[in-house]
């Protein structure tokens, strides 16, 4: 195809050789980054078509021409009212705009490189000048939690899992078995509880690396295979798309040892985190047990036997999946507001996942550096730096304050000895 050719094509002609390109699954299906492309894309798309934008924008397309929004029409003044289209949107945020301007500025150089395009017009500086500047969150103001977080939290998730359990284990030999089955299902949520904030608050693993992502099939959430608890390790799909091992400190081991016992997997590819959904759960069990031949009435009769389906999947092997990471979003909710949680933060009433990974990371930054944080965080060096620029700056200007002292301290003493020597003649 010549250049030429590439120039006639239609814009859209291109979106989905891009997102397969772009696509982390099989045959570019899959991944976050894929859907929120695509929606850009498809909005830009019908923006340059002109079903878009202020009431008197007609799109690229020159009047008169009938057809639709090709890679001719493109260059930096049309990536120019883009810009200030988005910008104009008040009900985007100042970081948002940036964001979706960035799918359509990927997209661009992917078209430069494909020879759609001639030269990368949404990167030039003429482009790109209606949006806004960022919206001046520093790296420091997200949230974090804080040690006196990360233990009351902790605390109340213990004293909670360790309550639940001693009295599912002591109850008495006659009590009634469905009796029996709810105290274990609180039991076995309760612990799940424990581990997963003992887990967000020790590891500093991502929480898209833990749990299910509904948008990436090779997201499925950690299994007891993926934990290796004598060694310490838990396998992870990391944010690089690559399989690694992640460090499991000793604080998380017991919390999951115990909850392992209690809970007690059929199989070792059962999802460390269940969801607890009643409504999931019920249509999986049925559904399942239809495909293995059980009637209907032989179905409810089986769900009648047991308190919750949660027990009737354990028992029968019917794995459920993992909790998302909007799933652990509302629990850490909840945790957060029955534990009475201390929270002053402007876009979180409470410790939100990503604040535990957040929080170990400035413990690892204070107590080892940058370079040991790093390697615990699985990221760069140089990003490790960029995102706890606030302790450095802090600990510089401990120094700077230190410094001050003691020049202050030396300035005081001299001007001491030299009013010594003026009272004592010596002048």
């Amino acid at each position: 195809m010549t250049a030429r050719e590439r120039a006639d094509r239609s814009l859209a002609s291109s979106f989905e050789r891009y997102l397969q390109d772009k696509g982390k699954g099989r045959g570019g299906d899959g991944g976050n980054y894929r859907r929120n492309a695509a929606r850009e894309l498809e909005r830009f798309a019908e923006w340059a078509a002109g079903d878009r934008g202020r009431d008197d924008w007609t799109g690229v397309v020159p009047d008169g021409v009938d057809r639709e929004p090709a890679f001719e029409d493109l260059d930096e003044r049309i990536f120019r009212e883009y810009a200030r289209h988005l910008a104009g949107d008040r009900g985007l945020k100042q970081n948002t705009v940036q964001t979706y301007y960035r799918y359509i500025s990927a997209w661009c150089g992917w078209c430069v490189n494909e020879g759609y395009l001639e030269a990368h017009y949404a990167q030039r500086a003429s482009a790109m000048a209606p949006l806004p500047e960022d919206d001046g969150r520093k790296p420091g103001d997200q949230q974090a939690w804080t040690s006196e977080q990360r233990h009351e939290l902790t605390r109340h998730v213990d004293e909670q899992a360790r309550n639940a359990i001693e009295t599912y284990t002591t109850l008495p030999a006659d009590t009634a078995p469905l009796d029996k089955q709810r105290e274990r299902y609180e039991a076995l949520k309760a612990a799940r509880d424990r581990a997963l904030v003992f887990v967000l608050a020790y590891t500093a693993v991502r929480v898209g690396e833990l749990l299910r992502d509904p948008n990436d099939p090779r997201r499925r959430g950690v299994r007891w295979e993926d934990l290796s608890l004598d060694d310490g390790s838990m396998d992870v799909y990391r944010k690089k798309q690559q399989w690694d091992a992640a460090s499991l400190p000793d604080p998380v081991i017991s919390p999951l040892r115990s909850y392992r016992q209690l809970m007690d997997p059929p199989t070792e590819r059962w999802p460390v985190f269940p969801t607890f959904d009643q409504r999931t759960l019920g249509g999986l069990v049925q559904d399942e047990l239809a495909d293995r031949g059980e009637r209907p009435e032989a179905i409810t009769e089986r769900r009648e036997e047991y308190a919750r389906d949660l027990l009737l999947a354990l028992a029968e092997d019917i794995r459920p999946p993992s909790i998302t990471t909007d799933g652990a979003r509302s629990i850490l909710q909840r945790l957060s507001e029955d534990g009475e949680i201390d929270i002053d933060h402007p876009k979180h009433d409470y410790l939100a996942p990503h604040g535990g990974r957040r929080g170990m990371g400035e413990v690892l930054v204070r107590a080892f550096g940058y370079t040991v944080a790093a390697r615990y965080l699985d990221n760069s060096e140089e990003m490790v730096r960029e995102r706890y620029s606030h302790i450095e700056a802090g600990e510089l200007g401990d120094v700077a304050t230190e410094a001050l002292d003691e020049v202050d301290s030396i300035s005081k003493e001299d001007d001491e000895n030299l009013q010594g020597r003026k009272n004592g003649g010596g002048i």
